[in-house]
């Protein structure tokens, strides 16, 4: 019997090595030709801790993008209750520590976890403030092609302020320095219930990159052939990241009354 079940897990073993690979202990690379129907779970957390899983995550620091003027590894913007992550984003109490008036919390998998191609599912719900920004994207691990934007950028979803719809975006070298934002269209609108749980998703094969709200396509980004080699940098390992944003030139300024601001992440899945 137990060299029945030790020869069934290898030969499962077997199997997923033939479909995928992992690189670097943490880079799992998809087979090009691996069909959905065999598509199993990977790589997921369920927050069903006391706190954030260190081997899985790491808090995002501050850095100079738009999007992260206020990011912080702060207890106060990070909570775990009822299995489930708040990410906040939070007026900043104590500005002699810390002169920045907000702080956000936000968290990411670079340097534990990158994959390319397969499935993410992100099951969460978002509150709303003047200024709250929170959002789902992906960044390249290995930088292919050189420095921002030239390895593209996903976003599996973004919200503004107070607004009943998300955005899911696909960014490039392409879209962003030769504006080429119709061919194919580079984002979508989709109305949704934000303050109810969602589950936000991206279907990424070789050819293109399918978006989802609820299991359901929203909008589908295609490798195209002919156009200039930039518009498909996704042919990479990419990471996740999972932010509160708050402030910056596209969601404009925050109104401090507004907060507390949290994003609620039940569970992320990703599979191949």
């Amino acid at each position: 019997m137990k060299l029945t079940l030790m020869f069934t897990v290898g030969l499962l073993f077997n199997i997923y090595n033939l479909q995928s690979q992992i690189t670097n202990n943490y880079i799992h690379i998809q087979k090009e030709n691996k069909p959905k129907k065999d598509w199993k779970i990977i790589w997921q957390d369920d927050f069903n801790n006391a706190e954030l899983d260190t081997t899985k995550w790491t808090k995002i620091p501050p850095n100079n993008a738009d999007w992260g003027n206020y990011m912080t590894d702060d207890p106060l913007c990070y909570d775990f209750k009822d299995g489930k992550l708040y990410l906040k984003g939070i007026k900043n109490t104590d500005t002699i520590k810390d002169p920045r008036p907000y702080l956000t919390g936000g968290i990411y998998t670079k340097g534990k976890f990158a994959y390319q191609y397969g499935k993410i599912e992100i099951h969460a719900k978002l509150e709303s403030a003047q200024g709250a920004w929170p959002a789902m994207w992906m960044l390249a691990e290995t930088k292919k092609y050189g420095k921002y934007p030239k390895n593209g950028e996903i976003d599996l979803m973004e919200h503004l302020s107070f607004e009943d719809q998300v955005y899911q975006t696909t960014h490039s070298y392409y879209t962003l320095e030769l504006k080429q934002k119709d061919n194919p269209p580079y984002y979508t609108t989709t109305k949704v219930d934000v303050s109810k749980y969602n589950t936000y998703g991206l279907e990424w094969s070789p050819d293109k990159l399918v978006y989802t709200i609820n299991s359901k396509p929203t909008i589908t980004y295609p490798k195209l052939d002919n156009v200039d080699k930039s518009q498909w940098p996704f042919d990479q390992p990419f990471y996740l990241l999972i932010d509160q944003q708050l402030g910056g030139s596209w969601v404009g300024e925050v109104n401090p009354d507004d907060l507390p601001v949290n994003m609620v992440v039940d569970w992320v899945k990703v599979y191949q």
